[in-house]
């Protein structure tokens, strides 16, 4: 481990975990979900939509990236369905996830946010990078 993780996780922001940041109210969608209908919800909340199955498993993930992707190719996003453009398997974490583990996830995989499991694969959660300065803010003393 290097020497600044060791220092993080000593500190008291180093020993939060995901689940003491994440954010618990995401809006997610389905396969069938519209392009435009997740544009929509980007609008109001994240700049990207987790796409579940009927048992709230994590199948994907549409980003504004793809979103403009599609507009790029000349579609029509009410025309387009979620799983035509999704991002299948996305990167995710768990609530247990140490926040230095977490960091290392987003920067090395050049991300700003990830979707959140339980155990079984349920989605339960968001967290992105603003979470972790917030975070850093909350236990910094500042």
């Amino acid at each position: 481990m290097a020497e600044g993780q060791a220092a993080l996780r000593g500190s008291k922001f180093g020993k939060l975990t995901v689940g003491a940041i994440m954010e618990k109210q995401v809006q997610s969608a389905e396969k069938d979900t519209t392009a435009e209908m997740i544009a929509s919800y980007m609008m109001d909340g994240f700049g990207s939509v987790p796409i579940v199955d009927e048992n709230n498993k994590l199948v994907g993930i549409v980003s504004e990236f793809d979103l403009l992707a599609a507009l790029r190719k000349g579609k029509k996003l009410q025309d387009v369905a979620a799983g035509e453009i999704l991002t299948p398997n996305p990167i995710s974490v768990t609530q247990d996830t140490d926040v230095v583990t977490l960091m290392d996830v987003l920067q090395n995989n050049h991300l700003i946010r990830v979707p959140v499991l339980d155990k079984v694969g349920n989605l339960i959660g968001i967290v992105a990078r603003r979470d972790l300065l917030r975070g850093y803010l909350q236990t910094s003393g500042s």
